[in-house]
């Protein structure tokens, strides 16, 4: 991989990054939960690139992005599941309170 196309890779990534940044932003909070949902998933199959990408073994430089890249989808992914969860369970039903004792539960 030539210098050339290291910047020019540089360059998309730090592009995609800055776009992803504003696009996530105008997002309403009503979707938020499905959009992290989404998120995850594409987070699962970066995390599957980066670990072919760690697997292949061609380059110093390729394992130690590889590892970066493991590392990085992994905390995104583990991070997407607990907010999500977390969200989720804002929306749960509080449980009924128990009948006072002598008196029957109604249906």
């Amino acid at each position: 991989m030539t210098a050339n196309e290291i910047i020019t890779s540089l360059f998309v990534f730090a592009l995609a990054g800055f776009l992803g940044l504003e696009i996530i932003r105008k997002v309403p909070k009503l979707l938020h939960t499905p959009l992290m949902a989404l998120t995850n998933a594409l987070s699962a199959i970066s995390l599957v690139g980066s670990l072919v990408i760690l697997g292949e073994n061609q380059t110093t430089y390729s394992t130690i992005l590889g590892f970066v890249a493991v590392v990085a989808s992994t905390i995104n992914v583990v991070g997407g599941f607990l907010i999500t969860d977390k969200m989720l369970r804002m929306f749960r039903r509080a449980p009924r309170p128990a009948a006072p004792a002598g008196e029957e539960a109604k249906p």
